[in-house]
């Protein structure tokens, strides 16, 4: 029987080794659709970590009950369940962000982030390490939306955190930062600065990685000689 990975293992992956939306390339149709502003970004993020956490939560807790034949319809049925929790609570509570978001909501359901951590973990760990790991991906996951999010509202509105007041209410409108009026990049705020920003996020975080393995490999190398000086001799 395998080990399951340790916390500090789940992290690195879900934040940075195997990002979901930088290396494994998983829910990129509303990374590219709903980053144009850091509140669109931040708010389906949001709705992410609550159904990736509900639904790693629950598939861990049935993970021995349910048939194989049936796993992953139960899968989707529990995912479906939480979408609906995470639309509700939106309609309540941010209406309006809800409305911009649009189909983008619903269409969790289908993120094959959220159903490939509930098959490929969840089913297979105990309930701590399966929330532990929903809150790891689904954080690396936020972290690159906001990061383009705000990249692509800078440039292409001369703004952040503009429209706050969707998400936190009234106190939040005054959030607003103004870098400049006169002047704004049209194409990042259309689908190919989507493209764009998504592409340099990607090179730069492997930009990150080539340096880090250029720094590891001399201390390989004297780490090897010094396994080489050790001889054995016979009398």
């Amino acid at each position: 029987m395998s080990t399951s990975p340790s916390y500090r293992q789940i992290a690195a992956d879900g934040l940075w080794s195997n990002n979901p939306a930088l290396v494994q390339l998983l829910g990129l149709c509303p990374l590219l659709a709903v980053t144009s502003t850091f509140v669109n970004a931040l708010g389906l993020g949001l709705a992410t970590l609550l159904v990736l956490l509900g639904s790693n939560f629950s598939v861990s807790l049935i993970r021995n009950l349910v048939p194989a034949n049936v796993r992953l319809p139960a899968f989707v049925m529990i995912i479906a369940s939480f979408v609906t929790c995470a639309e509700l609570l939106m309609q309540a509570f941010t209406y309006e962000l809800y409305q911009i978001l649009g189909i983008f909501i619903p269409l969790i359901v289908t993120n094959c982030m959220i159903l490939g951590r509930a098959d490929a973990f969840a089913s297979k760990n105990k309930p701590l390490p399966a929330l532990h790991d929903a809150l790891m991906v689904s954080l690396g996951f936020t972290s690159v939306l906001v990061l383009l999010g705000a990249f692509r509202e800078i440039l292409g509105q001369g703004t952040l955190f503009s429209g706050m007041e969707l998400l936190f209410g009234p106190r939040a409108a005054d959030w607003e930062i103004i870098f400049f009026t006169d002047f704004q990049v049209l194409l990042m705020v259309l689908p190919p600065g989507a493209f764009f920003g998504t592409g340099l996020l990607i090179a730069l975080k492997n930009l990150i990685d080539a340096q880090a393995k250029k720094r590891q490999k001399p201390e390989i190398l004297a780490t090897d000689k010094t396994s080489r000086r050790v001889r054995m001799t016979s009398s």
